[in-house]
């Protein structure tokens, strides 16, 4: 009785143990298996999309303040950065869309903004070798709300929606050595400037004749780009666009310059620093006649919520 059990004992463990060698050698089988992608089966990854989003707060109130201040300050920042890259052989399609605005509000000076702008890039591209496209590229440029300057204590109304508004329309040759780096140039670039409201357009501001709405210019155009992430803490975007109107004063190019630096500080939190510079020989409103045009500039440093994705 003892060897039946025994004789029972092994067959019954082997018989595991040739059951369990077959399963894994099924599950290696399976994982080692090459599977023939359907003809019809679109899921290639032709898009490269994603962006990043902050949002920076400050906050601070006084009460019996011997040295001095506002009693009450609030500072909101946020920035937007969006981007969809498409690429299908010979065909690409870039698109970024860049949203930033600031809110300031204190007891002595009221709420105000000191930061607006939308600004959207669409670029098609076919490529003609390896480095080279011919491109058509549009942009739009405005900001969201009312905007003042402020001097000698006096609330001058400056901007609001669509005006001032800048589209521009421009084919011409992509130069894209790196995936990070984009240059583009255009002999024949057409560019609008659009100041929709009656109060802006009658004065004349933006360079639109007085009372008109819309000014269009001619000329030669070039844009160069730079988006890198250095590691998962450093991260840098940056525009620089050249604009020559051949209309009048080719010689005095329009600049318009946009750098985002943002530094991971935690899995959300960052420090992003921002700083615009703006030419525009069009826009004649400094000096002590209002009739000067001068280099603009727009500095933002911000700790607060950053998310990528």
């Amino acid at each position: 009785m003892k060897r039946i059990l025994a004789l029972l004992t092994i067959c019954s463990i082997t018989t595991a143990t040739l059951a369990q060698d077959g399963t894994i050698k099924a599950l290696k089988a399976d994982s080692e298996r090459t599977i023939a992608k359907d003809a019809a089966d679109t899921t290639q990854k032709r898009w490269k999309k994603g962006g990043s989003a902050g949002l920076n707060i400050s906050q601070g109130s006084l009460s019996n303040w011997a040295a001095g201040g506002d009693d009450f300050s609030l500072a909101i920042n946020t920035v937007v950065n969006l981007y969809g890259f498409y690429k299908n052989g010979k065909h690409s399609w870039d698109n970024t869309l860049d949203f930033n605005f600031g809110y300031v509000n204190t007891t002595s000076l009221g709420s105000r903004k000191n930061d607006d702008r939308i600004d959207i890039v669409s670029k098609y591209g076919y490529a003609l070798g390896s480095k080279w496209n011919i491109s058509g590229l549009f942009n739009f440029r405005s900001q969201l709300f009312d905007g003042y300057t402020y001097a000698n204590d006096t609330r001058t109304f400056a901007s609001t929606i669509l005006s001032p508004a800048y589209v521009l329309v421009s084919p011409g040759f992509d130069y894209k050595p790196a995936p990070s780096f984009s240059f583009f140039i255009s002999p024949v670039t057409s560019r609008w400037t659009i100041v929709l409201d009656d109060t802006l357009s009658s004065r004349g501001d933006y360079g639109v004749d007085p009372g008109k709405h819309s000014r269009n210019e001619i000329g030669a155009f070039a844009s160069a780009n730079y988006i890198k992430d250095f590691n998962k803490i450093l991260s840098y975007k940056g525009r620089l666009d050249l604009f020559s109107n051949y209309k009048s004063k080719a010689k005095n190019v329009d600049v318009f310059f946009t750098n985002v630096l943002n530094v991971k500080l935690t899995r959300i939190l960052s420090l992003t620093y921002s700083l615009d510079m703006i030419y525009d020989d069009d826009v004649r409103l400094f000096g002590p006649a209002k009739e000067g045009a001068r280099t603009q500039l727009k500095s933002v440093v911000g700790a607060g919520f950053l998310v990528k994705f």
